[in-house]
Order: C-alpha cells, then sequence, then structure tokens
C-alpha cells in the first residue's frame, strides 16, 4: 500500500501553523455571534420581544448558520476535491471574515426596523457556508500532509485552532463588556466583529504559504480526480457518511450549552455577572486548548474509537453534576464544572475528530465527505441554545431538562462511534482506498 507523503519538516509546520490560525480567526467569527446572541442581540435586533422571548429569537437566528452549513459543506467540499483543499480554503477565509465583518456595521431595529433582523440573519448565513466547510478543509490538509503513525496528533491542531477562536472571542466580549450597558449596547459590541475585516488579511497571508495537499497533487497527476465528489460520497460510503453525522451530535450541541447557553443561563437566571460566565468559558477554552495535542497523540496509541466512547459516556454522566456546580451560583464552582466538562468529557472527542473524519472516507472525496456529513450533525444539534433555553423555560428555570438534552445528544454519538470502525492505521495516502463499497473504475477529471 502507497504510504502517504512526507512534507519536510519546515513545510509540515507552515501547514499546521496555516491550520491552526486558519481555524482559529474564522471560527473566532462563528463564536463571537453566539456571544452576541446571549448578550446583546435581544434588545438590538428584536426590542420588541419580553426578555426571555427576545433570547429566544437571538438563539434561533445562531442556529440558523447550522441549516446552511451543510450546504457548504457540499458546495465547497466539492471544490475542494475538485480544485484543491488549499484553493477552497482561501475562498472560505473571504466568505467568512466579510460576512462576519458586515456584522458589525449593520443597523440596530431602532434604525431600520424590520431589515435590520433581515439583514443579520443573511449574514449569518454567510457565516454558516464558510463554516461548513472550513473546518473539513483545514482537517483533510493537515491529515493528508501528517506522518504515518502522528495523524491523530497533528490533525488536532485543527481543532486546537477551534477552540483558540472561542477563546479569542470570548476574551473580545469580556473587553468590550467592561463598558457600561448603554456603550456596549450602543456600539462597544460591533469592536469584536470589525476585528474581522484585519483578521482576513493575517488567515490569507498565513494560507498562501501553505502547499496544496501531497495526496491531492497525486490525484492530479494520476488524473483520479473525482469528476462528481457529492455523487460518489452518497454512493460509496453511506455507512460512513451516516456515522459522520451521528459522530457530530454530541460535540456540537454541548460546545454552544457550555460556551454560549450558559452565558445566559448564568447572567439572567444566576444573576451573576458577564465577567464571572465569560471568565468560566475562557477557562474551559484553555483547558480544552492545552489537552488537544495529548489527546491526539494518544489516539496515535490507542485508537480512536476508545477516546471517542470514553467521552460521550463521560458527558452523559456529568450532565447533572455539571449543573449541580453552576447552581451553587459560586464562581469558582461554575468555573470547575466547565473545566472538567471541558477537559474531561468535551475534548477527547473533538481532538481526535479531525483524523476520524478523515479516514472515514477514500482521498477522492475525502473534503466533501467529511465537511457534508459532520455539517449535517451540526445542522441537527445547532439549535442546542435554543433548544436548552426553551427546555429552561419549560422547567420554570431549572436545568435538569437541559441536562437530559445533553445525555440524549451523548446516546446519539454514542451509537454512531460504536458502529464506526477503528481507523488509526488505514492508508489515507491510498487514492483508491474505499472502505463502505468495492471500488469502481477510477473515474477520470474532466
Amino acid at each position: 500500500m502507497t504510504e502517504p507523503a512526507h512534507a519536510k519538516q519546515t513545510e509540515l509546520r507552515r501547514v499546521v501553523t496555516g491550520s491552526l490560525v486558519g481555524t482559529a480567526l474564522e471560527w473566532y467569527d462563528f463564536f463571537i455571534y453566539g456571544t452576541a446572541a446571549a448578550l446583546v442581540f435581544n434588545k438590538l435586533f428584536f426590542p420588541d420581544a419580553d426578555p426571555t422571548v427576545g433570547t429566544l429569537v437571538a438563539f434561533a437566528t445562531f442556529g440558523v448558520a447550522f441549516l446552511f452549513r451543510p450546504v457548504g459543506g457540499f458546495v465547497f467540499g466539492r471544490l475542494g476535491d475538485r480544485i484543491g483543499r488549499r484553493t477552497t480554503l482561501i475562498v472560505t477565509t473571504l466568505v467568512m471574515g466579510i460576512g462576519t465583518g458586515l456584522i458589525g456595521l449593520l443597523p440596530t431595529y431602532d434604525q431600520i426596523g424590520v431589515l435590520a433582523p433581515i439583514l443579520l440573519v443573511l449574514l449569518r448565513i454567510c457565516q454558516g457556508l464558510g463554516a461548513g466547510a472550513e473546518f473539513g478543509g483545514a482537517s483533510t490538509l493537515l491529515a493528508e500532509h501528517a506522518p504515518p503513525g502522528k495523524r491523530g496528533y497533528y490533525a488536532s491542531f485543527a481543532q486546537t485552532g477551534v477552540q483558540i477562536g472561542l477563546i479569542l472571542g470570548t476574551v473580545a466580549f469580556l473587553l468590550v463588556g467592561l463598558l457600561p450597558d448603554r456603550e456596549l449596547e450602543s456600539w462597544g459590541w460591533r469592536i469584536p466583529f470589525l476585528l474581522s475585516f484585519l483578521m482576513i488579511f493575517v488567515t490569507l497571508y498565513v494560507r498562501l504559504r501553505v502547499t496544496e495537499s501531497p495526496v491531492f497533487r497525486r490525484m492530479e497527476q494520476s488524473r483520479t480526480v473525482v469528476p462528481t465528489p457529492v455523487v460518489e460520497t452518497l454512493r460509496r460510503y453511506p455507512r460512513s457518511f451516516l456515522v459522520g453525522i451521528g459522530a457530530h451530535i454530541c460535540d456540537t450541541a454541548i460546545v454552544y450549552i457550555f460556551a454560549t447557553f450558559i452565558v445566559a443561563y448564568v447572567t439572567d437566571e444566576l444573576g451573576l455577572s458577564r465577567a464571572t460566565a465569560l471568565t468560566g468559558v475562557i477557562i474551559m477554552g484553555l483547558v480544552v486548548t492545552a489537552s488537544q495535542p495529548f489527546y491526539g497523540a494518544l489516539s496515535d496509541r490507542i485508537g480512536r474509537k476508545p477516546l471517542n466512547v470514553f467521552s460521550v459516556v463521560f458527558t452523559a454522566v456529568f450532565a447533572f453534576p455539571f449543573f449541580w456546580l453552576v447552581n451553587t451560583a459560586e464562581p469558582v464552582l461554575i468555573w470547575l464544572g466547565l473545566a472538567i466538562a471541558g477537559g474531561v468529557g468535551f475534548a477527547p472527542m473533538i481532538a481526535v475528530q479531525p483524523a476520524f473524519y478523515a479516514e472515514l472516507f477514500g482521498a477522492g472525496v475525502r473534503y466533501t465527505g467529511f465537511a457534508a456529513s459532520r455539517e449535517i450533525g451540526a445542522a441537527i444539534s445547532g439549535f442546542s441554545p435554543l433548544v436548552a433555553a426553551a427546555l429552561l423555560r419549560e422547567g420554570d428555570g431549572s436545568p435538569w431538562l437541559v441536562a437530559l438534552w445533553i445525555i440524549a445528544t451523548a446516546a446519539v454519538s454514542l451509537v454512531a462511534f460504536l458502529f464506526a470502525k477503528e481507523s488509526r492505521t488505514i492508508d489515507i495516502g491510498a487514492v483508491h482506498h474505499e472502505p463502505d463499497q468495492p471500488a469502481a473504475t477510477p473515474a477520470r477529471a474532466s
């Protein structure tokens, strides 16, 4: 079997840096919307609703992007399998960055009426399209550059970038949150969004220096680029595609409960400060970020499946204890709960995720299969903050129904992981690798 091509050490470092910085900056864009939805959008874009309903509507617009993430996965995933991983990531950087920056320029409801939330939703859709292809592309590029036996370690840096984006977005709102409410709601909230315009240039600079995946270059040279990757993905990889959908249910649900819903819960229900809530999210993000390379490397030794199963089981078991700690209203215990939930439950499954998804699909449809299946899972559970807010309201402010929701999402992903095959030893550099169906005659590029 053909081993994946070795990148030179300097080239590999450049690929790692490009994926890390790119995912960090693009997911900064995606996460700041969630924080803004929890803190100010209910007042600025949906002022006619009472505070609780306004929060629900704000979280609903947050979830809209998840409906369009699968579209981005299919559209840009097809491009990634046809014209290359690197080129497609340049396009997603522009889509995501410009869409986010423009949110910072939007007039509010008081200024232009109902057109304000309409424009907000349209720009949120742009974020969804870009995010739908960003992680799959960065992870695929990393996995295909990684040396044998270290794919989990190197690919985990794509997910590390996501967590850095979460931290950066939360820190941005923590800083502007120091402003008085009047200034925060009039202009302060715009700053984190406007910074995205500057970040576009940083991301492009880094990504333009990254070389194309050696696996994709080999496909171009052997003329085995698949002309219809969407069709081929669904035809040859039905089991892997379903596993990919289910595997992303739990981590999508819990990250936005821990990073978005909990901000609203701690401030609105427990009456604590924004700084307390946002500090907890930052602590969780730091713990998760620091642990990513460790879990990635561990998956290279013991496999992807054991870590995936452990992470969702722990997440389910810890759901009720997590809210017991939060409900003490003691900042230190809230931060402890977030650190444990993130570092022990959430971190393993997302550290393994880049390599796990890359190994589900053959080289010719890897970007499409990865991005599309994962983002359909995101679309299914991406409304998690809205669901959690609704369950909280149904429970008269009690979070125990939210804990049950966490357990339910963990159960779905557990089923997916149990049906998944252990894949750490497969050769992802093999152009004709077909795990679900016997390979047909290689399609040639038109």
